[in-house]
């Protein structure tokens, strides 16, 4: 079957299908079989319970575009996301799928200014992707009118509930016409979502993805913090130090994906770059050398990344950090298969720390924290190798066509001294320290502050001094970097610098037992979301 065959199978249209070729989409998701065709042709309200990474965005995503009308000039769609940074990743994600269709589609949430916001849905907006408190505040002023949408769409639900949002979803609701198709997707179908959706939806069909590890047992995750500049030499060392490297790099932009692959090829590497501008014919030439070994490095963006499945990938490495954590599941997917040890790798600018703790939690994933190898590392390695190849010819005895050149500098010279002065002949820019380029140290700002969310409130009998001293007894935190602390009838939120948070957070973590942790990080805040 070609590429896209199945997509078309579910019933979508060639401008769509051109959108998903672009993208580098080859085959859809489970979720997506499920979903597509049902928001195609069928008019029921739809539950779905999958993960992050399964793919629900472009499910209800590319349906979305089909079914509706262009130049409206009114709002037609409303998708509820529990944080600023998923609406932004939501919006962006349907907006590629749109191709030549004339659909605005536009983010409305907290933080962003409120002006720009109230121009564009002036200026009319098809899908507005929004945040609970910012949706309310512009329903308040009047300037989004919800009477007339088709479809209401909930996304990540039980991130909602967790978050306090539930009865700012049903003052929304209220305020949309009773004859549009809901649809609601979390990862979990806790009772009181289930309950919202026995309340509010006709008569709905509920589609569950198979429950599946998001990031490989077999895959080590590690993080670096480094400067932008110190990255490629970064890159460099971690390559030095495997013996038989072979790995994706991950980055933003085609440009940066083809000055990262120039600059490690003028530096003696195999690397090519892949990206949306390669032509089908590129592409394929590329990934085949890169399948047969014959590079070794592959620099690539994520769309031109698309549909690689490669195996017995060493290492994943993004080089940029991903956008958002389902990027990151896919990028690490790609390695720890069948049944082989792989090694996922990300750099870490110093004010992308928050960006970092956002998608370990929502990938429900461990990154641990490690130092780069330093230049003495990388030496040590390349002296051992060195003596691993010299052995393994002085074994195998094939150096025969050179035994008169030695005997001639033998009698002149100790032996000692001529075998140094060929390792300083073929070896000297690969064991002088002066070769290699100083990575300077940085350190991720952790002076910043976390917001917290505790799933603990005035029914578990917490109060102000109640909870700090809850938090102190179980992380031994000091109580006075605990501030702005509320405490509502089912929930808490607390506020404590990076660095106290990093603790909370790994121990509660710790702690769960199979269970959601009772402390986490608090993505948007349920009292200031506006």
């Amino acid at each position: 079957m070609r590429s896209l065959d199945k997509f078309k199978i579910l019933g979508l249209s060639d401008n769509t299908l051109k959108a998903l070729r672009e993208k580098g989409f080859e085959v859809p998701t489970p979720i997506q079989e499920k979903i597509i065709p049902m928001l195609l042709k069928e008019e029921m309200d739809i539950v779905g319970q999958a993960q992050t990474g399964t793919g629900k965005t472009a499910a209800f995503g590319l349906p979305l575009i089909e079914k509706i009308k262009e130049r409206t000039k009114t709002v037609q769609v409303i998708i509820l996301t529990p944080t600023r940074e998923l609406a932004i990743q939501i919006s962006e994600e349907i907006n590629s799928f749109k191709g030549n269709k004339k659909l605005q589609i536009v983010p409305i949430y907290g933080g962003q200014s409120i002006e720009q916001q109230l121009k564009k849905l002036r200026e009319g907006v098809d899908i507005v992707v929004g945040t609970p408190g910012r949706v309310i505040d512009h329903i308040h002023r009047k300037s989004l009118k919800l009477g007339d949408i088709s479809y209401f769409i909930l996304d990540e639900a039980d991130e909602m509930l967790n978050m306090g949002f539930i009865e700012d979803i049903e003052k929304i609701l209220k305020n949309t016409n009773p004859e549009k198709r809901m649809l609601l997707f979390g990862a979990t179908m806790p009772p009181e979502i289930l309950s919202l959706a026995e309340k509010y939806m006709r008569e709905y069909q509920f589609i569950g993805i198979k429950k599946e590890q998001l990031t490989p047992d077999l895959t080590a995750q590690i993080y670096f913090e480094i400067a932008s500049s110190d990255k490629l030499e970064a890159l460099c060392r971690i390559i030095d130090m495997e013996k038989e490297f072979y790995g994706l790099i991950f980055c933003k932009t085609k440009i940066e994906a083809d000055h990262i692959a120039t600059r490690l090829i003028h530096r003696g590497y195999n690397a090519e770059a892949l990206h949306g501008d390669r032509s089908q014919y590129q592409r394929e030439r590329i990934l085949n050398k890169f399948k047969y070994h014959r590079v070794n490095i592959l620099v690539a963006t994520d769309v031109a990344a698309r549909g690689i499945d490669i195996a017995n990938l060493t290492h994943v490495i993004n080089y940029s950090l991903p956008q958002d954590p389902e990027s990151y599941v896919h990028r690490i997917g790609r390695t720890g298969r069948a049944g082989k040890e792989g090694t996922a790798i990300t750099f870490v600018e110093p004010e992308e720390y928050r960006k970092l703790i956002y998608i370990i939690k929502m990938a429900k994933t461990h990154i641990k924290k490690q130092k780069l190898p330093e230049i003495k590392d990388i030496i040590n390695i390349k002296i051992s190798r060195i003596k691993a190849e010299l052995t393994h010819i002085l074994k195998s005895k094939n150096y025969h066509e050179y035994i008169k050149i030695a005997q001639e500098l033998l009698e002149e010279n100790e032996a000692e001294d001529v075998l140094a002065a060929l390792l300083k002949y073929s070896f000297q820019d690969e064991l002088e320290k002066k070769s290699y380029n100083k990575i300077k140290e940085v350190s991720i700002d952790k002076k910043g502050k976390a917001r917290l969310f505790v799933a603990l409130g005035k029914i578990d009998g917490m109060t102000p001094k109640k909870l700090v001293a809850f938090i102190k007894q179980q992380t031994e935190v000091n109580e006075r970097k605990i501030e702005e602390i509320k405490v509502f009838d089912k929930f808490s939120f607390i506020t404590v610098p990076f660095k106290e948070a990093e603790v909370i957070l790994s121990i509660f973590k710790r702690n769960k037992k199979g269970k959601r942790p009772i402390i986490e990080e608090a993505k948007e805040k349920k009292i200031a979301c506006s």
